[in-house]
């Protein structure tokens, strides 16, 4: 009976108290409420009725070790047994726990990719995922663990596949899986953000394009502060273009909220419908170059209602939902 529900249910959510642990407390922007917020419009919408549920899951270290160092996998361990300090320059503060949940939204991610890769379902959503500024020895950015850098090692390493198309339309530019693979020619980034030049972490120009057999690999698209959906669109069409002749095997989708206007600490004036484009456009190359097969990432957005609209439309969208 389960493989005939996931059979009719083609997308998999993965949601749990043990995801929603990951966030910094009462006052910080990555609150451990955001997955509740986007869950609870799930409900109201009726999408969580239309999606498989799936509980989190937790990596051990040498998942993560796929793409972190081991001397800082071990300061991470230490910091969250005391919870104090900062793991990055002031960011990202360590709290008790901080490695366990940290590790959850890695062990998430990959189980989702394990689920589409199982052919248990086409796509997979998981809200509390898509940390893109953790580089491989810290964090940065309220990201501790880069679970999108360890998602494209795996796909390398277990299931031999080498042309990954990353895409991320959160309003930072995701450095953290930019730079780790900036010399990879089979690792395709595109990657719309407000410009660096406004905005955290300052990278991200369109002339940066890759290095060494990896230039013309990767495409930058900065958006001026107050773009609205009309200029993300016209961007878009760039992006898919790039996308259909990289003919990618398997697509990651880094689908940040901030974006949207209205976020406190961002100054871009997308709507909902902008992510719902992106991911509808996506799981149609999907279905053309990758068997379906598409992974999806909540990343920031630190405006409830926001993240809820935006996360609720691109789940509608990988269920084939008409605008």
């Amino acid at each position: 009976m389960a493989d005939v529900v996931e059979a009719e249910k083609s997308v998999a959510v993965f949601v749990g108290e043990a995801l929603a642990a990951y966030g910094f407390g009462a006052g910080h922007p990555f609150g451990s409420d955001r997955m509740g917020a986007f869950w609870r419009d799930m409900e109201r919408s009726g999408l969580a009725q239309r999606v498989q549920v799936v509980e989190p899951v937790r990596a051990d270290d040498s998942a993560i070790l796929r793409f972190h160092t081991p001397a800082y996998l071990q300061r991470v361990k230490q910091q969250s047994v005391s919870g104090e300090g900062y793991l990055d320059c002031g960011d990202t503060p360590a709290f008790k726990g901080v490695y366990e949940a940290a590790a959850t939204v890695v062990g998430t991610s990959l189980a989702a990719l394990d689920r589409i890769m199982a052919g248990r379902c086409a796509q997979a959503f998981v809200p509390i995922a898509g940390l893109h500024h953790a580089r491989r020895d810290a964090a940065a950015g309220f990201c501790v663990f880069n679970d999108c850098g360890v998602v494209i090692e795996t796909l390398r390493r277990r299931y031999g596949v080498r042309r990954v198309a990353y895409v991320d339309i959160d309003a930072h530019h995701g450095d953290g899986v930019f730079y780790a693979y900036e010399t990879d020619p089979q690792v395709y980034i595109v990657d719309l953000h407000e410009d660096g030049s406004y905005l955290y972490p300052g990278t991200g120009a369109a002339g940066e394009t890759g290095r060494g057999g990896a230039i013309g690999s990767k495409l930058n698209l900065p958006l001026p502060p107050q773009a609205d959906d009309t200029r993300f669109y016209a961007e878009w069409e760039r992006a898919e273009a790039f996308l259909a002749a990289a003919r990618p095997e398997f697509i990651v989708l880094q689908c940040g909220a901030d974006s949207l206007a209205g976020d406190p600490i961002t100054h871009l004036s997308l709507s909902s419908a902008a992510h719902r484009h992106a991911a509808a456009r996506l799981r149609a190359l999907a279905n053309q170059h990758c068997d379906g097969r598409l992974l999806a990432c909540g990343g920031g957005g630190y405006n409830r209602a926001n993240l809820a609209a935006a996360w609720c439309a691109v789940v509608a969208a990988l269920l084939g939902e008409a605008a």
